[in-house]
């Protein structure tokens, strides 16, 4: 496997954001999805928070109508730091004053149709220029050790290419995700050679299937260019990732942690119960209403 040294500092993170969330209706009839609460952050923090953690400091919002919650929660709230501050709440204006950090900027834009998840990279482009970034999907919370995407930043830091976040996936659930292919090169590292979106299970290459972070060369925007649409009209970036892996090297890196499909009403609700049970407020009140008021539900 060739390593070469032409790699840069990933600064800059994309969240495609713009999607609508239908599969939570009513909840996200006039509130994105990202805003729904894991205990008492929303999805968004989680996944603006792992990209800190990694050394991101410029956050890219490729956001849709309906989306203004997403720009308002990263925004300075004068008039709320203002009787926080008035009211002696020092703890509650720390939490109000750190959802962004200091060094941290905000950009948001708009992607005017709903064109896919290649499209919404691609929307970016001109604000990542010739730089690696990050592509993270709030959708999938990783928790746990380390931030998923530092440790991708680490892989990517070594091989200066292209990294994918992967996990396995058993059974027909595969049918769900982008699957890869490829060579083992070590503990959780995966060196590619094919990619494809959503096979039967009889058909998968692997039981590794793509989860909601990325790091890409900005070699990606070349192929997202030449995609011609796919099903209902979308570009996937699933095909630009496998036309990338044929032009350079492109790894897969299986991460440590636990991911929450927040996308769906069952994984948002786990999420919820396990990180409320380690909840340095909450984490002994909830254990014990598991184990003691609970049984009576059931």
């Amino acid at each position: 496997m060739s390593v070469t040294n032409t790699n840069k500092v990933v600064r800059k993170a994309i969240f495609p954001v713009a999607g609508l969330g239908s599969r939570f209706l009513p909840a996200t009839k006039a509130s994105p999805k990202e805003m729904m609460p894991v205990v008492d952050k929303p999805l968004i923090q989680y996944a603006v928070e792992e990209a800190v953690a990694a050394g991101v400091t410029e956050m890219i919002f490729v956001t849709g109508r309906a989306k203004r919650a997403i720009a308002d929660h990263f925004d300075k709230a004068y008039e709320l730091e203002h009787q926080l501050e008035k009211s002696g709440k020092k703890e509650l204006l720390k939490i109000a004053q750190s959802v962004v950090p200091k060094g941290v900027s905000c950009t948001y834009i708009r992607q005017t149709e709903a064109l896919g998840l290649g499209h919404a990279v691609l929307t970016a482009a001109h604000l990542i220029g010739d730089e690696p970034f990050a592509v993270v999907l709030a959708d999938d919370l990783i928790y746990g050790g380390d931030s998923a995407l530092k440790q991708m930043v680490e892989q990517h830091s070594f091989y200066s290419s292209s990294v994918i976040a992967v996990q396995q996936v058993l059974g027909a659930a595969i049918s769900a995700y982008g699957v890869i292919s490829g060579n083992k090169q070590g503990e959780r590292l995966y060196l590619l050679d094919g990619i494809v979106e959503k096979p039967k299970l009889e058909d998968a290459p692997s039981d590794m299937g793509v989860t909601g972070r990325y790091i890409f060369t900005p070699q990606i925007f070349d192929h997202l260019r030449a995609l011609k649409p796919g099903a209902g009209g979308e570009y996937q970036l699933t095909d630009a990732i496998h036309a990338l892996l044929l032009a350079e090297q492109v790894m897969a890196y299986e991460f440590k942690g636990t991911r929450y499909d927040c996308g769906s009403k069952m994984g948002l609700l786990r999420a919820n119960i396990e990180l409320a049970l380690v909840h340095p407020e909450i984490g002994e009140d909830v254990r014990h209403y598991l184990k003691n008021d609970l049984n009576g539900l059931l």
